[in-house]
């Protein structure tokens, strides 16, 4: 069964070097990450000497320049053998994706760029915050600038794999006198900051995340706050792209339950020459829905491509309500996907060990309708298209 995301730019290179990791490293080690709830240390490793943190830099600043469609498939091949792994891999891509987009005008963070390409860095972020219920749009933390120096402090509800990341990218408040959603956005170095756990990480799945609360302190070179104001980095880079790389992680993790799947079923198949196995028909219906959960991607994928050579389209409410719903329709899909699986696999998928369990898989995709909660997107997606026409054309 063909899962794979793929694009005739994507380097064959690139997808071997992932598949190298998935299948040699993450893939290894993925059940000790979770039953011990751990950063993915080894994957990550794996990665830097691949050389795949910072691919999708630009090659005249040291990365290999690949798209959107490329990440995505190699976020989705990761996914397939460690959901922790790709969330994380997703995440940092996602936070690479506003620092190449968003670097014009600014030689710290043009130079910046370089470094992570050069010495493959680890981007984290911190953008949710105690007091504000999960709204990325505000902040109650300030930056101070004095000088040519920085210094915020920010009670960050969730950083992911906060102590592993080189950098931390973190909203904040403009200046102390700013209103909430008057925000920019800070790339904290490793050095510049320190970390105080103030929320512990012991969940039912993306265990490996190690998203728990901190107090981020942190200081260093004003230059190293964003020139552009994070509404705009928001709008145009990271939200479109977290609901799209999000959509590749899921599709990743939910492929690894189809083929367990499909090789159930095959196995049953010899047992018995000449019958139909049980399973053989929801695995056409699993399959089916997988095809559903790619397409969702790809039209995700191609929307956002077609916005970034459009900036009239990329402002309008339509194409926001577009990637939102294709968010909330993957995570649901995603759980929907392994649930079919599950029945077909029985207790044999329901185990949470031998070559057929798919119970990490289950766990993991759990998280997909609470990573910016569905209920909150929805919510927003509904006032959008009070004010903006449903896109009903074929093209």
């Amino acid at each position: 069964m063909n899962v794979a995301v793929k694009h005739a730019s994507l380097t064959t290179s690139a997808l071997e070097r992932m598949a190298r990791v998935a299948d040699e490293v993450a893939a290894k080690f993925a059940a000790d990450v979770d039953a011990t709830g751990r950063f993915p240390a080894e994957t990550f490793d794996a990665l830097k000497r691949e050389r795949l943190l910072g691919c999708w830099i630009p090659k005249e600043y040291g990365g290999e320049g690949l798209t959107l469609t490329d990440i995505c498939a190699l976020v989705a091949r990761l996914g397939q053998a460690c959901g922790s792994s790709a969330m994380i891999y997703g995440m940092h891509q996602i936070k690479m994706s506003s620092l190449i987009q968003h670097s014009v005008g600014s030689d710290w963070h043009i130079d910046y760029m370089r470094e992570c390409a050069r010495d493959q860095l680890l981007l984290g972020s911190a953008t949710t915050e105690g007091g504000i219920g999960g709204d990325l749009r505000n902040s109650i933390c300030a930056v101070e600038v004095e000088g040519d120096r920085y210094r915020l402090t920010k009670q960050a509800t969730c950083i992911s794999y906060g102590r592993a990341a080189d950098a931390i990218l973190a909203t904040c408040r403009r200046n102390p006198e700013a209103a909430s959603s008057d925000q920019v956005m800070v790339v904290c170095k490793k050095g510049d900051y320190t970390l105080r756990e103030t929320v512990d990480w012991d969940t039912m799945g993306m265990r490996g995340t190690r998203s728990e609360g901190f107090e981020l302190v942190s200081s260093g070179d004003a230059r190293q706050v964003f020139v552009q104001p994070f509404s705009e980095i928001a709008a145009q880079s990271m939200l479109a792209m977290a609901h799209i790389i999000w959509t590749a992680t899921w599709y990743g993790i939910a492929a690894d339950t189809v083929v367990k799947a499909q090789a159930f079923v095959k196995a049953e198949a010899k047992k018995r020459p000449g019958t139909v196995p049980p399973g053989a028909l929801r695995l056409a219906e699993v399959s089916a829905s997988l095809q559903q959960m790619k397409s969702l991607l790809v039209a995700g994928i191609g929307r956002y491509e077609e916005a970034l050579a459009d900036e009239a389209l990329m402002n309008t409410l339509s194409f926001i309500a577009e990637l939102n719903t294709i968010k909330v329709s993957a995570s649901e899909l995603g759980i929907a996907i392994a649930q079919q699986s599950l029945m077909i696999l029985g207790l044999a998928g329901y185990r949470n060990a031998g070559p057929w369990t798919i119970a990490r898989n289950y766990r993991d995709l759990l998280s997909a309708a609470i990573m910016i909660n569905n209920d909150r997107i929805l919510g927003n997606t509904s006032n959008l298209l009070l004010m903006s026409k449903i896109d009903v054309s074929v093209a």
